[in-house]
């Protein structure tokens, strides 16, 4: 699986430096469910994705909605058990680590800017 590394450029800090990318229809479906945690640094992209749930899942974790651009359309931080609303216009959404959102200041408007790590 492609890994990337994800920077909020309008605020100049880091989200993760080890974020995998799910582009098949069984990465996204199965996304982050399989991982007991993720660590500080980690998280995943959804490409294309315009909903996410955290249904079975064990932590919870901040979501980043994207556009095709890298703007951040929507951020929050959802607990196991929760569904999103549609966002139409998301282009990809970035899961991350619970905090990230806090640590780095990111928020609506920003943009997001992925390169691989390989």
């Amino acid at each position: 699986m492609r890994v990337i590394s994800v920077r909020n450029v309008s605020r100049n800090t880091d989200l993760g430096q080890s974020v995998r990318v799910a582009a098949s229809l069984l990465e996204r479906a199965l996304g982050l469910l399989a991982t007991p945690s993720l660590g500080v640094g980690e998280g995943m992209y959804l490409a294309p994705c315009r909903s996410i749930h955290t249904l079975f899942m064990r932590y919870p974790i901040d979501v980043l909605f994207l556009d095709e651009k890298g703007t951040v359309l929507s951020s929050k931080t959802y607990k196991p058990w929760r569904m999103s609303v549609w966002v139409s216009k998301s282009a990809g959404v970035l899961e991350l680590s619970e905090g990230s959102l806090a640590r780095s200041g990111t928020c609506v408007g920003d943009r997001v800017e992925m390169k691989d790590v390989n």
